[in-house]
């Protein structure tokens, strides 16, 4: 696939401060890029880095082919992005909210296009109503709205779920599936809800402390054969002295309670193992999800070796 993005040794310190630390990465046409790391680790900065909001220390980005640095304006009339909370005129409506940001962008629509867009965020009955009349995640899907109102051939996206209910949440994971598959977008996606980029992303980067220490397919990522298992026995003792003596001794870790590395397939085998020598099993919990990796490669603790890319 056609490169969008690709970000090149890119650096931000302020003053004594590494904030994004030598960060490379490319995101493809199609892609929907889970950007993920823990609060304050340089995922907000690399953003404004990449909407030419704050000057980078060092690096290169480009997009769509050129580098941003020398044709910022053409280039991100092809951008449309969302940082935190999106600013809207609360006093009108969303229509009106629509309208002024198309004529801003510079761009001459027609009615039925801006209905369209309210329409693809499920807006189109509120068109009318004021947007201080709308709940955060109501905001949150106009914002959506207003960053796609120019057509834009990358999508950039802040923590864009942040202050939403569940169901904001849910809404908004579907508007992003719906952009990607049905619009063909390329979105990239900053969040530290695991559990959404999970669903959502194609590919993902994870940062810590401004570094990048995994980025790849999320199927890869995310791969079956390196299920962490975790097991709650009536004896964990027991169960531990006759899983060291097995042929799953290779499969346990050093921690707390009884806790395997496995294919998610070989479940049922090792719940059988024990329950053939009278261990009394009360829960198998497998906890094979992008939190586990994250976790591991962001704290440097538990089964580092198992998620490297």
């Amino acid at each position: 696939m056609p490169e969008i993005l690709r970000v090149q040794h890119l650096t931000k310190k302020f003053s004594e401060f590494v904030a994004v630390d030598d960060l490379s990465f490319t995101v493809n046409k199609g892609d929907v890029y889970g950007f993920l790391g823990q609060n304050g680790a340089g995922k907000s900065t690399t953003i404004r880095m990449l909407l030419s909001l704050i000057t980078p220390t060092s690096g290169s980005i480009n997009i769509f082919g050129e580098e941003l640095a020398a044709k910022r304006s053409t280039i991100l009339r092809q951008v449309g992005a969302i940082i935190e909370k999106p600013d809207l005129y609360l006093y009108l409506s969303a229509y009106e909210n629509l309208s002024i940001f198309a004529r801003m962008s510079g761009i001459t629509v027609t009615k039925k296009i801006l209905m369209d867009q309210l329409e693809m965020v499920g807006l189109a009955e509120r068109a009318g109503s004021k947007v201080e009349t709308f709940s955060q995640g109501m905001k949150q899907r106009l914002g959506i709205a207003v960053a796609l109102v120019h057509n834009p051939g990358l999508i950039i996206l802040d923590e864009p779920t942040n202050g939403l209910d569940p169901q904001g949440i849910a809404d908004m994971r579907n508007l992003i599936l719906h952009l990607s598959r049905e619009g063909g977008k390329t979105i990239v996606v900053s969040s530290h809800l695991l559990s959404e980029i999970e669903i959502i992303a194609n590919r993902i980067l994870i940062i810590d402390k401004g570094k990048k220490v995994a980025e790849g397919e999320a199927t890869a990522l995310l791969d079956p054969s390196k299920t962490i298992v975790k097991i709650t026995t009536a004896d964990d003792g027991y169960a531990t002295g006759q899983l060291q003596a097995s042929a799953w001794a290779n499969n346990l870790r050093q921690e707390k309670g009884i806790v395997l590395l496995m294919h998610k397939d070989d479940i049922p085998s090792v719940v059988a193992f024990l329950i053939e020598r009278r261990v009394q099993v009360l829960a198998v919990t497998p906890q094979h999800s992008l939190e586990n990796y994250f976790l591991s490669l962001t704290n440097q603790t538990g089964h580092v070796e198992a998620f490297s890319n």
